[in-house]
């Protein structure tokens, strides 16, 4: 076969012209997602098909390189990528059905102390930020949104703030595979990228419990409960720095989610919020149809149930759906009489564990060097037909046509172990002998959680396929190019592209596969770090995703406003235009002299 070298102006010699044509994939996925509004899986098969016709008839690469190329970016999208999100979704599911997540939520109820504001803000930020770090993909915002309405909280007010609060973990949601993904595709070191990621997200980590508490209880309860949000969200966001700069990007929101509960507990035994009762009468609407009389904190607050969407629906061997809230227990005695120091242990135990799991992985070397001995692990497949054939100008093959097999090393494996031990540990010490789990329960639910998610998966599949078809044909690199031309000032416009891509898919990753590439082109042709463009399209992405039509069609199911969107549209737009300004202005000042002492 012939060897090709990708070139950025094969269109009548113009780079303009060529990169105006190599957006007609993009532009294909965004008009069939959010005019059309086909299945996502649907536009990515199709702007796949668009972007080999242009790779073929345009910039004349070979069709059986072209073909190739969308090979091996199904296979990585399926490895790691699928196999990271099946992994965190299963972990997950494994606290539903030993009833381990019931608990969970009740440690937020107590932790709040009978302030619905910060019980509000405890649930949609701290274990929001949880589950974004282990499923991502619209669960949380399902399940924090049902946890809510069963607070009392009105439908609106409940689905705009869990939305919000969904921004600042997104980034290193899911073990932080929209980072993972970037990486992958631009051949930058992951670690470094998180690390710029750890500088511009907790930036928003610091304001969201601000910004909910306006939302929840308007200025009086910015008034009343201000010091409990800065501490919030202070100790989040300098958890995210420290973590994705200093330990594990991929740990990032497990971590910051936590060190935000602990913070919570210790500042609300010395401080107490103000007008508890009074909130409570103002924001909270009547109990929702279909709510189980489960008290929360003592307050005689209802919860209701509601199937989650994005991670499932039905999860067999627990007796349950995978709900946010009631599981129909009587309501005679209080959350914190049933919550026992064991079963609040066993609750948190998975997120513990998965924080020494991955630290024993990335840090360990005394005696032996466990991270090093996983790397050597990995296995470098030379992609049959393209290694070789795709060169650069200087004829040297381009290394992103080798394939890494990390089987043993890579964020999904590390997550089955942990969900091994955690099924073992829930099996044999189940706390108040109501919840029992058999590890045969849990590796029954692998199966069942890749299926609910097939076309999910299928969609990563598209989308990543169609990532390296753009990217190894040429396509990405022209319209990169093009882009450049802004100068220096593409620095401020470089978290839009981010924030477009995430609105449009409702995914950071799939943001960071169509535009990962495409921001360090144009890093490298603007004299701008390309490590801090493709962060900046990954925090770009964060607040996105609160304006999603898939984020927001969940929001909507799960608080009973189905087809409302756009009234929740308009409740949350402007705070995320407002945060994405400030963003394009943090970035613009990080790539100068102001605030480039920022960046690693």
């Amino acid at each position: 076969m012939e060897t090709f070298t990708p070139t950025t102006d094969p269109l009548a010699g113009s780079v303009a012209l060529s990169a105006i044509v190599s957006l007609l994939p993009l532009l294909t996925f965004f008009v069939l997602l959010a005019v059309v509004k086909t299945k996502s899986h649907v536009a990515g098969l199709v702007s796949l098909l668009v972007a080999l016709l242009v790779a073929i008839l345009v910039f004349q690469m070979p069709a059986g390189l072209a073909l190739m190329s969308g090979g091996l970016g199904a296979v990585f999208g399926a490895f790691p990528v699928v196999w990271i999100v099946v992994m965190a979704v299963w972990l997950y599911q494994v606290t539903v059905i030993s009833g381990r997540f019931e608990d969970l939520r009740r440690v937020f109820d107590v932790i709040g102390r009978g302030d619905v504001r910060l019980q509000s803000i405890l649930i949609a930020f701290c274990f929001g930020g949880l589950l974004e770090a282990l499923a991502g993909f619209g669960a949380p915002v399902a399940i924090t949104a049902t946890m809510l309405l069963a607070l009392g909280m009105a439908p609106l007010r409940a689905a705009a703030a869990v939305l919000v609060a969904n921004t600042a973990p997104v980034a290193f949601g899911a073990v932080a595979i929209p980072i993972t993904t970037a990486a992958g595709l631009t051949g930058l070191d992951a670690d470094h990228i998180g690390a710029v990621v750890g500088r511009q997200a907790p930036l928003l980590a610091f304001v969201v419990p601000l910004i909910l508490l306006l939302i929840l209880d308007g200025k009086r309860g910015l008034k009343d409960c201000w010091p409990a949000a800065l501490v919030i969200g202070f100790s989040f966001g300098l958890a995210q720095f420290l973590c994705s700069n200093y330990f594990s990007y991929e740990l990032t929101d497990v971590v910051a989610a936590l060190v935000a509960m602990g913070a919570a507990v210790a500042f609300l035994r010395v401080w107490e919020p103000r007008g508890r009762t009074a909130a409570r009468e103002r924001i909270c609407a009547e109990v929702p149809v279909g709510a189980s009389r489960v008290p929360v904190a003592g307050s005689g607050v209802p919860v209701a149930g509601h199937a989650v969407q994005g991670s499932g629906s039905d999860v067999h061997g627990g007796g349950s759906d995978v709900q946010g809230g009631g599981s129909g227990v009587p309501g005679t005695d209080s959350a914190a009489e049933r919550l026992t120091p064991v079963r609040t242990w066993l609750a948190l135990f998975p997120y513990f564990l998965v924080i020494v799991v991955f630290g024993v992985a990335k840090l360990w070397t005394f005696g032996v060097d466990i991270p090093a001995w996983l790397a050597s692990t990995d296995i470098a497949m030379p992609w049959p037909l393209l290694y070789g054939n795709i060169v650069d100008a200087a004829g040297d093959p381009v290394s992103s046509t080798i394939y890494k097999f990390t089987w043993l090393s890579n964020p999904g494996t590390l997550l089955l172990i942990a969900g091994l031990l955690v099924a073992v540990v829930y099996s044999r010490f189940d706390g108040a002998g109501r919840y029992p789990l058999r590890v045969g329960t849990a590796l029954a639910e692998i199966p069942r959680t890749i299926h609910r998610m097939r076309w999910a998966a299928l969609t990563i599949l598209t989308v990543l396929a169609l990532a390296y078809v753009m990217n190894l044909s040429g396509q990405t690199v022209s319209i990169g190019t093009w882009l450049a031309g802004t100068g220096a000032f593409f620095a401020f416009l470089s978290p839009i592209l981010g924030w477009i891509g995430t609105a449009v898919t409702g995914s950071d990753t799939s943001a960071n596969a169509l535009f990962a590439k495409l921001q360090q082109t144009a890093g490298l042709k603007a004299g701008i770090d390309p490590n801090l463009l493709v962060a900046a399209n990954t925090s770009g992405g964060v607040v996105g995703k609160l304006i999603s039509p898939q984020n927001l069609a969940i929001a909507a199911t799960a608080v009973r406003l189905d087809g409302q969107e756009s009234l929740i549209l308009r409740k949350v737009v402007g705070w995320s235009v407002g945060m994405l300004l400030v963003l394009c202005i943090v970035v613009y000042l990080q790539s100068t002299p102001v605030l480039g002492w920022m960046l690693p």
